[in-house]
């Protein structure tokens, strides 16, 4: 008997004073010098655990990285414990293009992922709703982990421009926890802080109660409230009155100071929650067997940060805390990309990473020979806007290109228009209160190329492509950015429109992963897919006649018994995921 099932899978989508100057004056990694902890990790047989704090819209605002505006015992702790890493660059400066990235070790705009979002704004931009389609054989990073014994959960955003297999987590959800595992089994756990998102800067102001689930460790008996905290209610981290350094393209206005008190205090506050997690791991004696990896999404919240690719839109913190407090209180000053992520993820379990990944293991026993010379950054349509831009950056200087330069800097997005600092630049532009920096974004045109002395020039106001002191410079950036389009076969002109039928063939609408193909013979289990690319999921129904929470990845034939009541899914990245069957009782 085959009938339909459902597939009982949570999906969130929408949806984290002491200054360490002395500590990292004197101190700093050296190449190599991580050897001594891969040596150590190749040559046993235990495992390490992985432990990703994922919060969002991030900037180097924390003491570690020389901002002491506001303390953060829990992130300083692990930055003292572990190393410190200035130099990581994001994708994209939004989420949902940085996260595919991350998820599958290629680039947004390889895959078809570049344009935020994929699957919404629909009815502005009048395309069909889509998904990035990666090549066949590209899984989830979580998905290869679960295949090589880890359980995986992600606790709870994902937003990868593509639907998770049913086979990607062991868990996703507000419940999900490294404690639900078989007992010593080793894990990937994330968590996600979503308290800086660039939402926590609207009126009415007050943090979401929903994230005092990581302060609940996976307690499926806890109710959490919907909507935020009053701003009565909200607690308050440092004074209203903190002076802060604004940055040259922002009025110093009571309104934009008011946002950037607003912005620290969320820090503040997503350093507790980082805490509650990193107690619950020392309570559980796994400190000492777990990598902790503390990162945000891609840069800053504030205007003229999220969504650019200036610097202030893609710098965001990594800090690692090795086992042991390996190079505790260290600085890598190595440029990383988000899409090494996955390699080196695969490379810390010593697994050598897949071939399709477009990005270097920077740690472990894979480790690439040489460190990265360049990153490379992509911004396309945000919700209802379209631009094309594209950048590369070396340790010092960085190129973008755009390609529609008659389109201003500065384009009308609804969602960040709640903020009350973009509201105000927008009057004061209309006005003309905003000084020669600050006007800089709201120019009706844009140059086709712009080179920026990152050093000299933090905040990337000078354009230097025209002088001619630089054009060594640009012409070494200009032609990086080529070999890497061509090599990613990135189009960056090519219409929304266009690139949806390229990602269905030509189809007209999305396609769906076929129905596995069940062949059960002598005991033996066996499933296949006509949808090239597919990952398989299967579930046995336990003895108490429920259905265990998790799709177990099919690898090869399983032996079973008679009479197992077995439910079986296909799903490849991109496409549709096939009709999940039930049988009820193999023969």
């Amino acid at each position: 008997m085959i009938r339909i099932m459902n597939k009982g899978r949570i999906t969130g989508f929408f949806l984290g004073a002491i200054s360490f100057l002395l500590i990292f004056s004197c101190h700093s990694v050296k190449d190599n010098s991580i050897a001594k902890y891969e040596k150590s990790i190749n040559n046993t047989e235990e495992r390490p655990n992985i432990l990703w704090l994922v919060t969002e819209d991030m900037g180097p605002y924390i003491p570690p990285f020389g901002d002491s505006t506001i303390v953060t015992p829990n992130l300083s702790r692990l930055a003292r414990e572990g190393v410190v890493y200035p130099n990581l660059y994001s994708t994209s400066g939004v989420c949902a293009p940085s996260r595919a990235a991350i998820a599958t070790g290629m680039y947004p705009t390889s895959i078809g992922g570049n344009h935020m979002r994929v699957n919404s704004y629909m009815k502005e931009t009048g395309l069909k709703a889509y998904e990035a389609v990666p090549p066949a054989d590209v899984r989830m990073i979580s998905e290869l982990l679960r295949a090589s014994g880890y359980y995986c959960t992600n606790n709870y955003k994902e937003d990868y421009q593509f639907i998770a297999p049913e086979t990607a987590w062991d868990e996703s959800s507000q419940y999900a926890h490294w404690r639900n595992r078989a007992k010593g089994q080793p894990f990937y756990a994330v968590f996600n802080f979503t308290n800086t998102h660039e939402s926590g800067l609207f009126e009415p102001y007050g943090f979401r109660n929903i994230e005092t689930r990581h302060y609940h460790a996976g307690d499926t008996t806890y109710t959490w409230k919907s909507g935020n905290m009053s701003e009565k209610e909200t607690p308050s981290h440092l004074p209203k009155d903190t002076k802060f350094n604004i940055p040259p393209y922002l009025p110093d206005t009571e309104v934009v100071r008011r946002d950037m008190w607003k912005t620290y205090n969320n820090i503040a506050e997503m350093d507790k929650q980082v805490g509650a997690v990193l107690k619950q791991l020392e309570d559980d004696g796994l400190l000492e067997n777990t990598i902790i990896f503390f990162y945000g999404d891609h840069g800053g919240p504030l205007p003229r940060q999220k969504r650019l690719i200036y610097d202030s839109g893609l710098n965001t913190p990594l800090i690692i805390r090795f086992p042991k407090k390996e190079n505790a209180a260290t600085k890598d000053h190595q440029l990383i990309s988000f899409i090494d992520f996955a390699p080196t993820l695969l490379s810390l379990i010593g697994e050598k990473p897949k071939e399709y990944m477009q990005g270097q293991a920077f740690l472990g026993k894979y480790k690439a020979k040489s460190q990265r010379k360049y990153i490379h950054a992509a911004a396309d349509r945000f919700d209802e806007v379209t631009d094309a831009i594209r950048a590369v950056r070396d340790e010092q200087f960085k190129y973008i290109r755009n390609y529609f330069p008659e389109k201003g800097y500065y384009l009308p997005l609804s969602y960040r228009e709640q903020i009350p600092t973009m509201q105000q630049m927008l009057q004061f532009n209309k006005e003309g209160k905003l000084n020669d920096i600050q006007k800089q974004w709201f120019r009706d045109s844009k140059p086709a190329e712009e080179l920026f002395d990152c050093k000299a020039d933090p905040h990337e106001l000078v354009n230097l492509a025209a002088n001619p002191k630089y054009a060594s410079k640009l012409q070494e950036l200009r032609t990086e950015m080529n070999r890497w389009l061509e090599e990613i076969h990135d189009d960056p002109k090519l219409p929304e429109a266009a690139l949806i039928r390229k990602l269905w063939n030509g189809k007209e609408n999305q396609p769906q992963t076929a129905k596995p193909i069940i062949s059960y013979n002598q005991g033996k289990l066996g499933i296949s897919c006509e949808t090239a690319g597919a990952s398989i999921g299967y579930k046995i129904k336990n003895k108490n006649g429920s259905w265990p929470k998790s799709w177990t990845i099919y690898q090869k034939p399983v032996t079973l018994p008679q009479a197992t009541q077995l439910a079986v899914v296909a799903h490849r990245i991109g496409f549709k995921s096939s009709k999940p069957i039930e049988l009820n009782g193999l023969k």
